[in-house]
């Protein structure tokens, strides 16, 4: 039996095992997080000792207060997934999804909990590179879901085209996990128009923005009775006491937030931009235009090897595209690193596609 395509990056613990080497020996480009993470002062023993506050009382009026809603508007959770899962129980009364494709797989994964219908339709794979675009036409219909920035494209869509959709769509929900990381990128969420829009949904996730995955942090905007729904859906503690009183910390602050925020886009617009002029020049690959810290490439012929060779020889793991529905063999995802380490990953691409040139 093959072995399972991965239909997440980040399967660090997954490659050491089978080189038989420490998670640590690898580089992950796998994975679309920030290189750095934040420092923490010490959490303190109540943190883990103590039940956490199944309100998340704090944490929703910190998010509350960035984003200009009432804290009742905001819903803390186990990561963004968790919350898909939620959000795909109202989906599945409300009719049939559609999912973009290529699209992220955890949105038809929190669907199949519970045996809703959905259906693929399929973007373009050819774009420009003035974002934001408009949202390609979709026909009326009762779910839709969208992610922006886009995974895996990177393609970030036009809020004035996206507000078009909640008078054609009975429910939308807005992927915003790494809209934060985009320069410019705020201008084009849809939190704003929640307030006046019941059938709307975005999600946004912490642990790319601030390189915290294993904390497993996000939120939901939506109007207080889908979220209170929610509430008496789910588990009765769904954010751990370490995330919580991190998130505490990390947003007790709406200057420090936006100035966090700031560095990062930053770095997106550097290293993008010269990660896009380098990849570029390699023979074989075309590097598709992207707005977020993550970059979309193709070839003529199967990257397969290419990605294996990378892992196997330089300890650098690429992101599998074959789960994305849409795309296969031919496209890789790179998630953008240090200009250091964005460097090893262009030198040691270029010797392997001198050894095994792409036709």
């Amino acid at each position: 039996m093959g072995r399972v395509l991965p239909v997440h990056g980040g399967e660090v613990l997954q490659a050491a095992q089978r080189a038989g080497l420490r998670p640590q020996a690898f580089l992950d480009a796998s994975a679309s997080l920030v290189p750095w993470t934040p420092r923490l002062q010490r959490l303190g023993r109540s943190a883990c000792r103590d039940y956490p506050d199944r309100s998340q009382a704090l944490l929703r009026q910190h998010l509350a207060a960035l984003h200009g809603v009432q804290s009742s508007f905001v819903l803390p959770g186990n990561g963004a997934a968790e919350l898909f899962t939620w959000v795909a129980r109202d989906a599945s009364g409300s009719g049939e999804s559609v999912l973009l494709a290529p699209g992220f797989a955890d949105y038809g994964r929190a669907l199949r909990c519970w045996s809703a219908s959905s259906r693929q339709q399929q973007l373009p794979l050819v774009w420009s590179e003035a974002f934001p675009q408009p949202f390609p036409e979709q026909d009326p219909g009762a779910v839709l879901w969208i992610c922006n920035p886009h995974n895996p494209t990177g393609q970030l869509w036009s809020r004035a085209s996206l507000e078009l959709l909640l008078a054609t769509h009975g429910l939308v929900i807005c992927d915003e996990a790494f809209l934060p990381l985009v320069p410019g990128g705020e201008q084009q969420s849809m939190i704003p128009l929640v307030e006046h829009h019941p059938n709307l949904v975005v999600i946004r996730s912490l642990t790319k923005l601030y390189g915290i995955a294993g904390l497993r942090l996000g939120y939901a905007v939506a109007q207080p009775q889908r979220l209170q729904r929610w509430s008496e859906w789910r588990d009765p503690w769904p954010v751990n006491g370490i995330a919580l009183a991190v998130g505490e910390r990390l947003l007790a602050s709406p200057e420090r937030y936006r100035r966090w925020c700031s560095r990062v886009q930053r770095w997106v617009a550097i290293e993008g931009a010269w990660m896009q002029q380098q990849l570029a020049a390699l023979p074989g690959i075309t590097p598709m235009p992207s707005a977020v810290n993550y970059l979309l490439i193709r070839a003529n012929s199967s990257l397969v090897p290419l990605r294996e060779a990378m892992e196997q020889r330089h300890r650098i793991l690429l992101r599998d595209c074959r789960s994305f529905e849409g795309l296969g063999e031919t496209w890789l995802r790179i998630g953008l690193q240090s200009r250091r380490n964005n460097r090893r990953i262009v030198r040691t691409l270029r010797e392997e596609l001198q050894r095994n040139p792409l036709t």
